[in-house]
């Protein structure tokens, strides 16, 4: 009797309505997704839409604040510390991705070896991406200290002048540079090495066969094959570049005179400092517009270049 009411029941599905099936598979779906939908909503979206209507506020985050319109906005053009922010982060933009790409899928090919100890140097690169970020800024803090830092100790014992470092407006951002690569150069080695993986032998061995030097085979084989990779790395990495926050905020807390500002600490500046919440809404969403501006346009020149094919 229990296989027959199985059956009946199979085919009483089989036989439902279009409609009524429909509904069923919604009703199931929304049950796995409702969940996960409603985390976006409520941490997301509502407080994107929440920032936005404050960006044309002149709230303090304790008080609802009046209607200001585009003063926050207009205020950004004659802002120089928010100027300086923008430099800095372009700076870093320029200095990190080009370095990230090229350095990341040359270690990729190096450790894309049957080699002794190969897991070991794999796990090497991959573990300042995945250390704690205020770790690393501590870390990072003490040995590139103006006076105790272990690369001062080392220049001074090599008989060189020691350096300013993260104390000296012209080198701290450089230094948080080096430092930002060394914390996120990991993800890159190891996004490219899963795709140097999945290139086939045989068509790096018919390369070969047809005289194809190493050098030959790396640019006509190897970086054609990754190019998928390398948009979304470039893509990955911009935004990456334009959060930047979290070693700011642990290291030189955007000094010396603002030499290391970027325009995410300044948001948390305005908003948690100076408490001018709707000013730093403004900047945050204009921040949001040129990233979004950025991506669009690096996945435009993408397919027109043919790396997204």
């Amino acid at each position: 009797m229990t296989s027959t009411a199985t059956a009946l029941s199979r085919a009483s599905r089989h036989t439902a309505p279009p409609d009524r099936r429909k509904l069923a598979d919604n009703i199931t779906g929304w049950t796995f997704a409702g969940p996960a939908t409603l985390i976006i909503l409520g941490f997301s979206l509502v407080p994107m839409a929440w920032a936005l209507a404050l960006s044309f506020t002149d709230s303090d985050l304790m008080s609802p604040g009046r209607d200001v319109g585009l003063e926050n906005y207009r205020a950004l053009v004659a802002d120089p510390v928010f100027h300086q922010a923008l430099r800095n982060t372009a700076l870093l933009l320029f200095l990190y991705l080009p370095a990230s790409l090229v350095a990341g899928l040359a270690v990729a090919v190096l450790l894309n070896r049957k080699v002794r100890g190969i897991g070991f140097y794999r796990t090497c690169f991959l573990v300042p991406y995945v250390a704690s970020a205020t770790a690393a800024g501590l870390l990072m803090g003490y040995i590139f200290d103006r006076d105790f830092g272990l690369f001062n100790g080392m220049l001074v014992k090599l008989g060189l002048p020691a350096q300013g470092l993260l104390s000296s407006p012209s080198q701290a951002m450089l230094v948080l540079t080096v430092i930002f690569f060394w914390t996120r150069f990991g993800f890159s080695v190891v996004i490219y090495l899963a795709a140097l993986q999945e290139i086939s032998k045989e068509v790096v061995e018919a390369a070969a066969i047809d005289g194809a030097g190493r050098w030959a085979t790396f640019r006509h084989v190897i970086v054609p094959s990754v190019r998928h990779m390398t948009v979304f790395l470039a893509v990955w990495g911009m935004i990456d570049v334009l959060q930047f926050f979290d070693l700011v905020m642990t290291t030189t807390k955007g000094g010396p005179a603002n030499a290391t500002v970027t325009i995410v600490y300044y948001v948390w500046q305005l908003a948690f400092t100076y408490f001018t919440a709707g000013y730093g809404a403004a900047v945050a969403y204009v921040l949001f517009a040129g990233t979004l501006v950025l991506i669009v346009a690096g996945l435009l020149l993408a397919r027109r270049r043919g790396a997204m094919r």
